[in-house]
């Protein structure tokens, strides 16, 4: 039996400038670089596949903004300093990251979040936006694929920022949200030791445990020798299967290659990485058998 299914509300903010000398085109169209609202659709969709019906995003609001993202240290891209460095390849500002408190400010997430009309927020931008993929913020807070945002510690509760890239595709979303899964379970796995450590059980690979392979880790499939290589073809002996009866582990591994995740394909890679997670219902050692409740409400990790 699967385990009981989430529902959690976005704020989606969008920053797509627009460009003056471009005949005041938003940045986005300039590049023709993806529709937002198109990726968001198929993410969420992709998602509930992946989670067997457990993970359900809705927007709740949505914000776009014709401005670029200030950087931490106060520096402001102009349209056309920006096209000149995307066009050229360089110029790009140091350091990149944008400024987290003034961005939650000005779309007043903090208040969304104490009120309940918003669980997390998902940040759009274009390459060199300054987002992280995942970032975490609040009581407790703790790494997400990123440093925890500092203060905030008089909420509530904690939530993730999501920051993604419309000049990518809804794989590139897909592998920003596994890399917050492998954050938070291994958050939520970090006092086990190794035998019953089942997070590192199943992230384990050919290369990391030669003939003992398991599902692997958003980067590397069972069969990959280097990261991003999902399109391998050489066969290796895998136990993947045993985790669509967890907390049964038992079983012969067999052998797998490309074929099983989509041949390359990193959309497909990824899908078939989430639907192997544990998603039943009931505790296991002391930990949920439903593992995306932790992903899905950090909260819910301590």
């Amino acid at each position: 039996m699967n385990g009981e299914p989430f529902y959690r509300k976005v704020l989606q903010v969008v920053y797509d400038p627009k460009i003056p000398s471009a005949g005041n085109r938003n940045l986005s169209q300039v590049f023709g670089w993806s529709n937002v609202d198109h990726l968001v659709k198929a993410f969420i969709a992709d998602l509930r596949e992946g989670s067997y019906g457990i993970c359900n995003y809705q927007i709740a609001d949505r914000i776009e903004l014709s401005a670029f993202p200030v950087k931490e240290d106060g520096y402001l891209y102009s349209a056309d300093s920006y096209i000149r460095s995307w066009r050229s390849g360089e110029g790009f500002h140091v350091p990149d990251w944008a400024d987290y408190h003034r961005i939650l400010d000005e779309v007043e997430a903090t208040d969304g979040i104490r009120a309940g009309s918003v669980d997390e927020v998902w940040l759009f931008a274009f390459p060199y936006g300054g987002f992280y993929e995942s970032r975490m913020v609040g009581p407790g807070a703790f790494w997400c694929n990123a440093p925890p945002l500092p203060g905030y510690s008089e909420l509530e509760r904690r939530f993730v920022v999501m920051g993604f890239n419309y000049e990518r595709g809804v794989g590139e979303m897909l592998e920003s949200y596994g890399h917050r899964v492998e954050s938070i379970l291994s958050h939520v796995f970090r006092e086990k030791d190794d035998r019953a450590n089942l997070w590192k059980r199943f992230t384990r690979t050919h290369i990391s445990h030669p003939g003992r392979a398991e599902v692997g880790t958003i980067h590397f499939a069972p069969n990959s020798r280097q990261d991003y290589d999902w399109g391998n073809l050489n066969r290796v002996p895998s136990r993947c299967d045993t985790w669509y009866k967890f907390p049964e582990l038992e079983g012969q591994p067999r052998l797998v290659d490309c074929y099983e995740w989509g041949n390359g394909d990193i959309r497909k890679h990824h899908l078939w990485w989430l639907s192997h997670l544990p998603h039943g219902a009931g505790v296991f050692d002391g930990i949920s058998q439903n593992w995306w409740e932790y992903v899905i409400d950090p909260n819910k990790a301590k």
